[in-house]
């Protein structure tokens, strides 16, 4: 069985999702690496220079492939979830977890990262939070809000329930 850990920037996925591989003796892979593999650039770049429908093709094709892996933990772009056919290819051989976090903490954590989020205001990042939130809270096994407990906690907690799986 796979994790997909997903989140907002900023919920502390990459963190929780290098302590859980560690835990569990489960691999690492992360989707934006894999992406950037198989594109031969950065996601960004692929985009500028092919537009966003053929990279929302190339995702696919790469989230088709790695859901053949298993017993890995995905640290997964909050934006892969967002389209139904990565959701049903993730669904058939994992559990979903997401993170949240309070805003407050999001923004901190947004500060340590190179990010376009930062120059958003507050009101636009809220926005965008509300909307991933709605649509991936749907779609989750798991909801674990990051700000309430460290990366150990929260790795600790992921494990528990993906013993009960």
């Amino acid at each position: 069985m796979n994790v997909v850990l997903t989140g907002f920037i900023g919920t502390g996925k990459t963190t929780i999702a290098r302590l859980l591989a560690q835990k569990t003796g489960k691999s690492l892979v992360s989707t934006e690496e894999e992406i950037s593999k198989k594109a031969k650039m950065s996601p960004g770049k692929f985009i500028e220079k092919n537009g966003i429908n053929r990279f929302y093709d190339l995702e696919a094709d790469v989230v088709e492939i790695i859901c053949e892996f298993d017993d890995c933990i995905f640290d997964a772009d909050y934006r892969i979830l967002m389209k139904n056919e990565n959701v049903i290819s993730f669904k058939k051989t994992s559990v979903i977890i997401m993170l949240t976090a309070d805003i407050k903490d999001v923004q901190e954590r947004m500060k340590k990262k190179a990010s376009s989020w930062t120059k958003k205001s507050t009101n636009e990042l809220e926005a965008s939070i509300k909307e991933y939130e709605s649509r991936c809270g749907k779609i989750a096994d798991y909801i674990i809000d990051s700000s309430r407990m460290s990366p150990e906690d929260a790795c600790d907690l992921i494990a528990h329930y993906v013993q009960n799986e």
